[in-house]
């Protein structure tokens, strides 16, 4: 059986288990939503009507990547995010990243690049 690519999962399906991976670390639906609007443009409304595209197409979709996601680095799943040539998972990436770092207890503040 193939391999489903990330691009073309379901973003409801994905988008669900970033929020369960921020709640068994405490962290809110609220604050995954918070990060991801903040990463790709949506707003709130925007995001909430976004359950029938692919994740990749969530992100080829995006009103507009931050400038400051620029600024995210590091690794996330052993793959050093900055070093992905593909921008449309680099942004994927950075989002898990960002997550991630929600998970860890890292203040909003700061996932934010603020």
């Amino acid at each position: 059986m193939a391999r489903q690519s990330i691009f073309d999962m379901d973003f409801r399906r994905v988008y669900e288990l970033l929020i369960q991976k921020a709640e068994r670390k405490g962290r809110t639906r609220q604050e995954v939503d918070t990060v991801i609007c903040w990463l790709t443009g949506y707003t709130e409304d925007q995001l909430a009507e976004c359950g029938e595209l692919t994740y990749g197409d969530f992100f080829r979709r995006a009103p507009k990547i931050h400038p400051a996601a620029e600024k995210i680095t590091g690794k996330v799943c052993g793959v050093q995010v900055e070093a992905v040539e593909d921008p449309l998972m680099r942004n994927i990436r950075r989002l898990d990243k960002l997550v991630d770092e929600l998970a860890k207890g890292r203040p909003l503040e700061k996932i934010l690049r603020q």
